[in-house]
C-alpha cells in the first residue's frame, strides 16, 4: 500500500523546511532526509536525522581541530586502516536516525542488535493499522534440509496458493477479531455503544506476527556496520536483508569512504581460523591436503574451500 496523501504531505513539509548550521552536512544524505524508501509490500525506511561524516571519523582518530591541509586520499587511507585493524571508536562518532516500518517478526530479529536507541509504535496507546506482510510467490519457500534456520526450494502450484491464502485469511481474521475486541474506530470512538471493549494492551495479543509496526531507530556507524554485516549477508533472512540493503545504500551516500572500507574489509572479506590458515599455507607450499588430515571439520573444510573457490578440492 502506498503512503497516504496525509503522510506524503507531511514528508513534503519536512523536506521543504530548513535550518542553517555550522555542523558538517552531506549533500547526498540531505537529499534523502525524510523521504520514504518503500520496502516489502507495506514497509519503508527513511532518514530522520544524522550527525557526522567521513571527516568526523578522521577527526576523532586524530583528535584534531579540523581538516587542515589533508587530502581526501589521506583521509580515506586512514579510514581504511581503522577498518582493517578494527578500531571501532572513531566510527562511533557518526550517528544516524531512521524511521522504519516493518513486520513484527522482522522487528523481533532486528531488536537483537541492542546497541541502538529504539522507540516503537505503542499498541497499548494506539490502534494498529490493518496491514500485513504477505510474501511474494518467489519468497515462499520450504524449510531447508541443510540449514535449520534457512529456506529451501520455492513452493509451487496449489500448495503455494493455499499457503498464501492461509496467510491472508488468518491475518485478516485475527485483525477483525482484534478490532471487535477493541470496539473502537481508529479515531478512538466506540463502534457499539452498548459494550466497553477490551483494553488495547490485551487485544493486541491476537495480532499475527506479519502485522506491521513502526519505530525510530538511532545508532552509531560502528554498530550500524555490525548490523549490516550480519543482515545484508546472503544467508540472512530475506525480509530483514532488504532493509539492511536499503540502509547500506544510505550509508554509501552518507560516508562514502567508510562504506568503501566496510565493503572491502567486511562484506567482501572472509575470516580464516588459525587451523584454516595452517591448511592454506600447506596448500600454497604445494602440499596435497585432504579434509581427513586437515584438522578441520567437514563443515569448516567446506566453508574454507568455498571461500577459496575450490569446492571440490
Amino acid at each position: 500500500m502506498p503512503l497516504t496523501d496525509d503522510q506524503l504531505a507531511e514528508i513534503e513539509s519536512q523536506r521543504q523546511s530548513g535550518a542553517t548550521t555550522r555542523r558538517a552536512t552531506v549533500p547526498a544524505l540531505e537529499d534523502r532526509l525524510y523521504r520514504a524508501i518503500p520496502l516489502l509490500d507495506h514497509g519503508f525506511i527513511r532518514v530522520i536525522d544524522y550527525m557526522g561524516d567521513d571527516g568526523a571519523i578522521v577527526q576523532a582518530a586524530r583528535v584534531s581541530y579540523g581538516r587542515g591541509t589533508r587530502r581526501v586520499s589521506e583521509d580515506a587511507g586512514l579510514i581504511r586502516y581503522l577498518m582493517r585493524h578494527r578500531h571501532s571508536t572513531p566510527f562511533e562518532m557518526c550517528e544516524i536516525k531512521f524511521h522504519v516500518k516493518l513486520p513484527i517478526f522482522v522487528a523481533r530479529q532486528w531488536i537483537r542488535h541492542r546497541m541502538a536507541n529504539v522507540n516503537e509504535y505503542s499498541a497499548r496507546y494506539s490502534v494498529m493499522d490493518r496491514e500485513f506482510y504477505i510474501p511474494a510467490p518467489e519468497q515462499l519457500a520450504a524449510q531447508s534440509a541443510a540449514n535449520r534456520q534457512g529456506r529451501g526450494d520455492t513452493l509451487q502450484g496449489e500448495e503455494a496458493a493455499h499457503v498464501l491464502a492461509l496467510l491472508r485469511d488468518d491475518a485478516a481474521r485475527n485483525y477483525d477479531h482484534y478490532a471487535w475486541m477493541l470496539n473502537e474506530a481508529p479515531d478512538g470512538t466506540a463502534v457499539d455503544g452498548s459494550r466497553q471493549g477490551l483494553a488495547r494492551e490485551l487485544a493486541r495479543m491476537n495480532l499475527t506476527l506479519n502485522a506491521y509496526t513502526q519505530w525510530y531507530w538511532k545508532t552509531d556507524l560502528h554498530n550500524l556496520f555490525h548490523f549490516c554485516a550480519l543482515r545484508a549477508d546472503a544467508h540472512a533472512q530475506y525480509e530483514i536483508r532488504v532493509y539492511a540493503d536499503a540502509i547500506l545504500d544510505t550509508v554509501k551516500d552518507w560516508v562514502p569512504a567508510a562504506y568503501a572500507a566496510f565493503a572491502d574489509y567486511r562484506l567482501g572479506a572472509v575470516t580464516f581460523s588459525a587451523q584454516m590458515l595452517a591448511v592454506l599455507r600447506r596448500l600454497l607450499a604445494g602440499e596435497a591436503v585432504a579434509q581427513a588430515g586437515s584438522g578441520l571439520s567437514k563443515r569448516e573444510w567446506g566453508e574454507m574451500m568455498g571461500a577459496l573457490g575450490r569446492e571440490k578440492a
